[in-house]
């Protein structure tokens, strides 16, 4: 092999590693703090043939957590020794590139079978055998590779009996025509199969067929010979068939066998074929989606007026669940909404629907009863209702604090009945002239609140079937700040922790008829739910920040800053001391931390606010390991001195070293030693000097003749952001090309062969 064809086959070679080393996604932080950038491998493939693998369109599955509607088009870049065909582009949801194909021409060895690679041909050689008429003689026939002829000897009877029953045991030969090869299945000979070759690529003069050891436990062999099988064999064999007997044969015991046997078989050749590789990345920019959020809102349709009289009859419930998906706008990444409800505590009464539009938002309505048992036993009924609202998501979203593949939302909310007197929160209705129709009330309004947060409470869903609502009058207990007008906001104190508060509605029309309805909601204890967020990069030696990301959800009770606590142990892998950071872990917003040994560590953080309650929530995350870099060089096999230079010869040397976990090589050692006593050991001499310069190519001019081991060591330098006062130059990772083959390592340095001029 040249030194261009060996180069190009290591370059190939570093190019796979690479492609197998590198994860198939890398993002990192652009310009642009909302965009990040990403890149996807395309898919190896090398040795395609065939004009139809000349050029190759791809789709690409976008990387977990993109989605198609944030990728910025304008951004897409392909690098790669690939030609790109037409532009680059997202179709249903996935990245579309065609690429034309690199050409090269390849001569390899080829396997022809009758199947998949290891479905051999089968071929069934065999001798008759024929007993005479008089049960004693037996007629062997067989095949004379010499004479290239038919023949036949006889032989006597073995056993007592006549006849004869028992043929007697010989070697025979015969031969075998193996099937046309045009009728196999080519492949690659590379003990895959995955490479199909056609058959008009392969080298006709070149097909060989293979016999394999023969089947059944038959003892012989098989050779080649002029194309055909010679097959050497014991009968009785394992398989026979009857023959029929000829007719000068006929008569007394005269009985005809075939024994014959299996060969196994394939063909091998050569092949000659243009083939076609492809490979490289496809790096976007894409936007990050804010945190999306589910908003829900549940109603009570009916009964309205809300608890309604008992009427010796059961009373239709009917609700509404709307959910709402705010802060994010990639319908096409919408799988489903579902939909849930049932009565609280009953879970045989759940009632599941759902909606496949692929929208931001939807409702649906449910149909529950009041029986009339339930209705009649109690002065007051009421019935609790537990609804639930989810959004599903196609692909996982990526937030600030990981991938989410759903988001979920419950709500309660209450129906009931009365016997005699309305509860004291409803007014007694005044009688009214029947002059057109009443309104209908309605409140929208969460279902539960934290104390000290604020909510928004609407009556702005009442209507007036024949008018106009005039007035919305508002019964509401122990609220911070009075309801009025079609909607307005309030909180509750902490006076109100764990108790169940109703808010009354009356509405009146423009014909005086009013409608009243009623809502609960349930105050929880303002307790802060704690949220870590792992920030950086999760790899020894390197700065991870971890934040608090908690949200307070009560106004009146803000976090008090110097309570907020981090606590950070090693789970496994590591340990407590191997933990660095600076500085405190109390009452801080975020601390940067560096672990010095991969493994797994827990992160807890402690949250408090001016009511009192607190909050805590701890995160486990993998540190991964700094790897080494995987070095690799490129050099000739053999060069010669030239006279022109001293009698230097001159050795081109290519670093084709990767990092496997993006860091970049810093620091590059180039050395050899000489074979000077040619005696093929190079471990009993010094390495020597020939470049610390940190160079990827260079030139090496050795001057005697002989062989040279070349060795590289490279030495990274942290491409991901660290904390200097943790670290040490120990830490940075290094290899050398021992690993490589020595062979690929070693050139030889030749005197030139002399030239001659013949002159007549």
């Amino acid at each position: 092999m040249n030194r261009k064809a060996l180069k190009g086959f290591v370059q190939i070679i570093i190019l796979l590693l690479l492609i197998e080393l590198v994860s198939p996604i890398r993002a990192y932080s652009a310009q642009d703090p909302g965009v990040k950038s990403a890149s996807i491998s395309v898919p190896v493939s090398m040795g395609l043939t065939g004009s139809a693998n000349s050029a190759k369109s791809f789709l690409l599955d976008l990387p977990k957590g993109i989605s198609a509607g944030s990728i910025k088009t304008n951004s897409f870049k392909y690098s790669g020794n690939n030609s790109l065909i037409d532009s680059i582009a997202i179709e249903n949801g996935k990245i579309k590139l065609k690429l034309k194909g690199n050409e090269s021409i390849e001569t390899f060895a080829v396997k022809g079978t009758e199947g998949k690679l290891t479905e051999y041909f089968k071929t069934p050689p065999g001798n008759s055998i024929w007993l005479y008429s008089d049960g004693r003689r037996w007629q062997i026939n067989e095949y004379d590779e010499k004479k290239d002829i038919n023949t036949y000897y006889i032989k006597g009877a073995q056993d007592s009996s006549t006849p004869s029953k028992v043929p007697p045991k010989v070697t025979v030969l015969t031969r075998s025509t193996p099937q046309d090869p045009s009728t196999a299945n080519w492949y690659r000979d590379d003990g895959k199969g995955s490479d199909k070759v056609e058959f008009s690529t392969v080298v006709q003069s070149s097909i060989v067929p293979v016999p394999e050891k023969l089947m059944n436990g038959d003892v012989g062999e098989a050779k080649v010979k002029n194309g055909q099988f010679l097959v050497t064999y014991d009968i009785p064999s394992a398989l026979r068939r009857p023959e029929e007997i000829p007719d000068f044969m006929k008569g007394g015991w005269a009985t005809g066998y075939l024994y014959y046997t299996t060969v196994p078989y394939y063909f091998t050749a050569k092949a000659k074929v243009t083939s076609y590789s492809y490979a490289g990345t496809v790096t976007f920019d894409y936007a990050l989606p804010t945190e999306p959020t589910l908003t829900g809102e549940v109603d009570l349709l009916a009964p309205n007026p809300n608890p309604e009289k008992y009427a010796d009859k059961a009373v239709p419930v009917k609700l509404s669940l709307k959910g709402s998906l705010a802060a994010y706008t990639d319908t096409s990444n919408i799988l489903e909404w579902v939909f849930y409800a049932k009565k609280t505590g009953n879970d045989s009464s759940l009632v599941t629907k759902k909606e496949t539009a692929k929208v931001l938002s939807s409702e649906k309505q449910f149909d529950f009863v009041i029986s009339k048992q339930e209705a009649a036993t109690q002065p007051e009924f009421k019935q609790s209702y537990t609804l639930t609202v989810t959004v599903r998501f196609a692909k996982p979203v990526v937030t600030s604090s990981g991938s989410i593949s759903s988001l979920s939302e419950t709500f309660t909310i209450g129906a009931g009945t009365y016997n005699g007197p309305p509860p004291s929160n409803i007014p007694v209705p005044t009688p009214t002239p029947a002059v057109g129709k009443p309104p209908v009330a309605r409140i929208a309004m969460p279902d539960q609140v934290v104390a000290g947060e604020n909510f928004i409470v609407s009556g702005a869903g009442s209507y007036d079937p024949d008018g106009t609502i005039v007035k919305y009058t508002w019964q509401h207990p122990n609220v911070h700040m009075p309801l009025y007008g079609k909607s307005s906001d309030t909180s509750y104190g902490l006076d109100s922790v764990d108790t169940t508060q109703t808010i009354t509605l009356t509405v009146t029309d423009n014909d005086g008829l009013t409608s009243t309805t009623s809502r609960d909601i349930k105050v929880l204890a303002p307790a802060p739910k704690a949220k870590i967020e792992i920030l950086g990069t999760l790899k020894q030696n390197r700065k991870i920040t971890i934040r608090n990301a908690t949200k307070n959800e009560s106004d009146d009770f803000p976090l008090i800053e110097s309570s907020t606590r981090f606590t950070i142990t090693a789970v496994s892998g590591g340990t407590n001391a191997d933990i660095k950071y600076n500085g405190s872990l109390v009452g801080q917003k975020e601390v940067d931390v560096l672990m010095k040994t991969p493994g797994q560590y827990k992160a807890t953080l402690y949250v408090e606010n001016t009511a009192g309650y607190s909050g805590t929530v701890s995160l486990t995350f993998t540190v991964a390991p700094d790897e080494a870099p995987t070095p690799y060089i490129s050099l000739p096999l053999k060069v010669y001195r030239d006279p022109e230079n001293g009698n230097k010869a001159s050795v081109m040397l290519d670093d084709l070293s990767v990092s496997p976990d993006y860091d970049y090589l810093a620091k590059r050692v180039w050395e050899y030693r000489y074979d000077s006593n040619n005696n093929g050991n190079f471990a009993e001499h010094q390495w020597i000097l020939i470049s610390n310069a940190n160079l990827d190519r260079l030139n090496f001019y050795p001057t005697n003749v002989g062989r040279y081991e070349i060795r590289l060591t490279v030495t990274e330098e942290f491409g991901q952001p660290t904390i200097d006062a943790f670290v040490t130059a120990a830490d940075r990772r290094s290899a050398n090309t021992d690993t490589q083959p020595v062979i690929e390592r070693i050139v030889t340095v030749e005197n030139r062969p002399p030239t001659s001029d013949w002159v007549w």
